[in-house]
């Protein structure tokens, strides 16, 4: 047994494919069914049940992955303790971020990051949540912000803030900055709201059902710019957290307010390959964007609590 396998039994339990797991590890796929075929060996019973839709874990690979993705998490902790953790960072470190995210954090990261590695070498790229999860597991991104997903398997999560989305509308209207209002009141409001297909409408459905309404999208945008433009041009409201439009509403440009019964909110975390060494640098970009979130939340321009602290 060794770390290529335990790392291919992860990837294709998780794809359920050789095939597709062998192209994202670029690796050919041969060479990937001997390395199941010796762990299997080695473990002296089959870990997939092979099938015309594809490859599923048996029993015994049930009880193995758990124990084969903290394994490979772990070797990560392993090298850093082997380094010399006051090495100044050089290199380049490759930051997954979501839209709302960018639009707030970027340029106090990169402030903080070069402040104490100025050789380091930052490349942001900008996408759905769940998009860039699969470029990290992919090996496209070193580690990215997202919102919560699945821990364990290929990717490991460090809880950074829960955040609370608000009610946001151009000013003129009916919505009173600050004052709260009931989720169910939105059943009636023309709303611009992000497609089906990404995470914040996922997360704003719910809650409209546990409302008891259904949103009306009399436009639906997934561009952060392009969404807050419609609402300040008076073409109906939505609901986006504090950080992207603090400065905004503090120019009297847009108007904010709690929504109730429920809260709409999401978890932001901070996420990390748990097949594959994460370098220091990454960790240190990990643990920058920490610090600049909770000064974002003490600062009032990110509503949430901060978690851990």
């Amino acid at each position: 047994m060794d770390i290529a396998q335990l790392r291919t039994l992860v990837n294709v339990a998780e794809l359920g494919s050789v095939t597709a797991a062998a192209d994202r590890l670029g690796i050919a796929q041969p060479a990937l069914s001997r390395q199941i075929r010796l762990l299997e060996s080695d473990l002296g019973g089959a870990l997939f049940s092979r099938h015309g839709r594809g490859m599923t874990l048996t029993q015994l690979g049930h009880r193995i992955i758990g124990p084969a993705s903290d394994i490979l998490m772990r070797l990560d902790d392993i090298r850093r303790c082997a380094r010399d953790p006051y090495t100044l960072l050089v290199g380049k470190v490759r930051v997954g971020v979501t839209p709302t995210v960018a639009e707030v954090a970027t340029l106090p990261l990169v402030r903080a990051i070069r402040a104490a590695h100025p050789q380091l070498s930052l490349c942001f790229t900008t996408g759905f949540s769940g998009h860039l999860v699969e470029w990290l597991k992919r090996g496209e991104l070193d580690c990215c912000v997202s919102y919560a997903v699945s821990d364990g398997g290929l990717v490991h999560t460090v809880p950074i803030l829960d955040e609370t989305l608000l009610l946001v509308a151009a000013p003129g209207g009916r919505l009173v900055a600050g004052t709260p209002v009931s989720f169910a009141s939105l059943a009636d409001e023309l709303m611009v709201l992000p497609s089906p297909a990404h995470g914040l409408r996922a997360i704003l459905d719910a809650a409209a059902m546990q409302a008891g309404i259904t949103l009306s999208a009399s436009l639906e945008v997934d561009s952060l710019t392009a969404m807050i433009d419609l609402v300040r041009a008076g073409y109906g409201a939505t609901i986006l957290p504090y950080a992207p439009i603090h400065a905004r509403v503090k120019a009297g440009e847009l108007i904010a307010a709690p929504l109730m019964n429920p809260v709409p909110g999401r978890r932001i975390v901070m996420t990390y390959p748990a097949d594959r060494e994460i370098s220091p640098a990454a960790r240190f970009v990990g643990d920058s964007f920490a610090a600049v979130a909770r000064e974002l939340v003490a600062s009032g321009n990110w509503t949430g609590s901060v978690i851990g602290t």
